[in-house]
C-alpha cells in the first residue's frame, strides 16, 4: 500500500481548502449580482421606490361614487368579507392577490382594500410590481369605509409618550453595509423580480407591534421614514435612523440598510411604512412594518396625519 508522506496530506489538504473557498466565493458572488441584476432592471423600467410610491393611495371618498370604474379586491378573511364589503368588491387573499387581479379582464384601475390600508399596502407593491402600475391603497382600509369594520380607532394609542425609549436626540449616522444575497437561481432581471415578488406574498404581511420596538429598539434597524421637519418636532424611537429624503434605488439608499438586521420603518399610520416594507422584502431584507406607525404611538400628540373616523359608506353582504 502505498504511503503518503506528512508533506504529501498537507498538500492535498490545502488544494481541497482552496478549492472550497474558491466554491463558497463563487456562490456567493453569483448570490451578490442577482442583488445588482434586479436592481437595475427595477431602476430601468420605471419601478424604483419613488415609482412605486406614486399615486399609491385613494381615500373612500375618491371611488364612492363611481365604484364600478374600478376592481375591488378585498383582502380580508372570507368570513369578514361576508359580513360585509364594498359593493362588487371581490374576495381574495394577499397570497393570491395576482392570480385574482388576472380576472379584472376589463383592466379597470385595481385597487386593494383591506382592514387598515396596511396589509393591503403589500398587496399593492406585488401587483404595482407585476404590471399592474395603477394599483392602489384604500386608504385606512375598511375601517375608513364604514364604523362597523373600525380596527383603527382601538389602536390609535400613546404609548411612547414619555417612554424612557422615545427621544429628541440627533438621528444615528448611517453607514454603508454589503448588499443582501438573493438566491432564486433566476439569471434575468425579470424573472428574478418574479421570484422575488411571490417570495413576499408567501410571506404574508410582516408587521411588528410598537411596544416591541420601543422596549427593545437595539434589536432592530429602525427607520423613522419622515421628513426632517416632522422628526424634529415629535421625536422619534431611540437609535433611529431617518432615511427619507431621495430615498431610492438610484441614489443607492440601500446601501445604508443593514442586510443582517431586521429592519423596521415606521411612518404616520404603518401604511406608507408596509409599502416600504414590502418593497425590501422583494429586495431581499428582512423587514416589518411597525403597525399603525406614529397614531399607535403618540396619537395625542398628532397634528396631522392622523385617524379622524370612518366615513360610514353603504356596503353589501
Amino acid at each position: 500500500m502505498k504511503r503518503f508522506t506528512i508533506k504529501q496530506l498537507s498538500s492535498v489538504l490545502f488544494i481541497f481548502l482552496i478549492a472550497f473557498v474558491l466554491s463558497c466565493s463563487t456562490s456567493t458572488e453569483s448570490e451578490n449580482v442577482e442583488f445588482t441584476t434586479l436592481v437595475n432592471y427595477l431602476v430601468d423600467h420605471d419601478m424604483d421606490i419613488p415609482d412605486i410610491l406614486t399615486d399609491w393611495i385613494v381615500p373612500a371618498s375618491a371611488i364612492k361614487d363611481n365604484l364600478s370604474d374600478y376592481y375591488i379586491i378585498d383582502i380580508r378573511s372570507a368570513a369578514d368579507y361576508q359580513s360585509g364589503h364594498i359593493p362588487g368588491a371581490v374576495n381574495s387573499t394577499l397570497a393570491d392577490v395576482l392570480t385574482t387581479a388576472q380576472n379584472n379582464t376589463a383592466g379597470k384601475p385595481i385597487i386593494v382594500v383591506c382592514y387598515t390600508g396596511q396589509s393591503a399596502a403589500h398587496a399593492v407593491v406585488a401587483l404595482r410590481l407585476s404590471g399592474y402600475r395603477d394599483a392602489k391603497v384604500l386608504k385606512w382600509g375598511m375601517s375608513g369605509w364604514n364604523s362597523d369594520f373600525d380596527k383603527w380607532t382601538p389602536n390609535c394609542k400613546d404609548v411612547a409618550v414619555n417612554h424612557p425609549n422615545w427621544t429628541t436626540d440627533p438621528p444615528a449616522t448611517p453607514k454603508e453595509h454589503d448588499k443582501p444575497i438573493l438566491n432564486t437561481g433566476k439569471k434575468d432581471g425579470a424573472d428574478i423580480l418574479k421570484a422575488r415578488v411571490q417570495a413576499l406574498l408567501s410571506g404574508g404581511f410582516q408587521g411588528i407591534d410598537a411596544q416591541s420596538v420601543l422596549d427593545n429598539p437595539d434589536n432592530y434597524f429602525i427607520n423613522n421614514y419622515w421628513p426632517e421637519s416632522a422628526w424634529n418636532q415629535y421625536g422619534h424611537i431611540k437609535g433611529a435612523y431617518r432615511l427619507y429624503d431621495n430615498f431610492s434605488l438610484a441614489n443607492g439608499s440601500y446601501k445604508y440598510l443593514d442586510p443582517d438586521a431586521t429592519i423596521v420603518t415606521y411612518c404616520w399610520t404603518g401604511q406608507t411604512s408596509s409599502m416600504i416594507t414590502a418593497y425590501l422584502t422583494v429586495l431581499g431584507y428582512t423587514a416589518k412594518s411597525l403597525k399603525f406607525g406614529a397614531n399607535g404611538m403618540i396619537y395625542s400628540r398628532l397634528e396631522s396625519h392622523k385617524w379622524s373616523g370612518s366615513a360610514d359608506y353603504q356596503y353589501e353582504k
